[in-house]
């Protein structure tokens, strides 16, 4: 048993001195954007939904992640190495929370998209993936123009991290 217990901490060194050796030099199991990759072009989503408007609220959200993030400049498609594009298929309002005389109190909203990042440079897809998709709840005040106040502020919050996800999957996921 103590045979067990010696190659387990000799085990567990070896790893702890792998973690050591690679944490600090950058590497990494994932590979990384393509280098010849420095900027992206983001054209206003197709809306597949009855909902307008929101196909400008999350490009918009979009752009400023990628903006924010720093990784690669925002500029025209035509001078762009890569170009991130998509479709808002999805757009749920769902009640969540009643009081006791069953007047909604709460609503979940959810958005889905369709995304697809291709780099513009060797002609080929670098991700493609559908039902992207981000929920924010909010609670209802008991007036309908403070629940559609409500419901736009849950939707600005929901796009801005649906954005943040998108940008993550851009850049990060190589």
């Amino acid at each position: 048993m103590e045979g067990a217990s010696t190659l387990a901490t000799l085990l567990g060194a070896a790893t702890l001195f792998f973690l050591l050796v690679t944490g600090g030099c950058g590497y990494s199991l994932r590979g990384t954007l393509p280098s010849h990759i420095k900027t992206v072009a983001v054209p206003v989503l197709v809306n597949r939904t009855p909902e307008p408007a929101v196909e400008g609220l999350l490009t918009r959200a979009i752009v400023e992640a990628f903006s924010t993030n720093g990784r690669l400049k925002i500029v025209s498609p035509e001078d762009a190495d890569a170009i991130l594009d998509g479709e808002v298929t999805g757009y749920a309002l769902d009640s969540i929370a009643f009081d006791p005389a069953a007047n909604v109190r709460q609503y979940r909203l959810t958005v889905t998209l369709n995304l697809r990042f291709r780099d513009m440079k060797r002609n080929e897809v670098l991700f493609q993936q559908s039902g992207v998709q981000e929920r924010a709840d909010f609670q209802v005040l008991g007036a309908v123009a403070d629940t559609i106040s409500r419901e736009e502020s849950a939707l600005r919050l929901a796009a801005v991290d649906i954005a943040r996800a998108i940008v993550t999957l851009a850049v990060e996921r190589f």
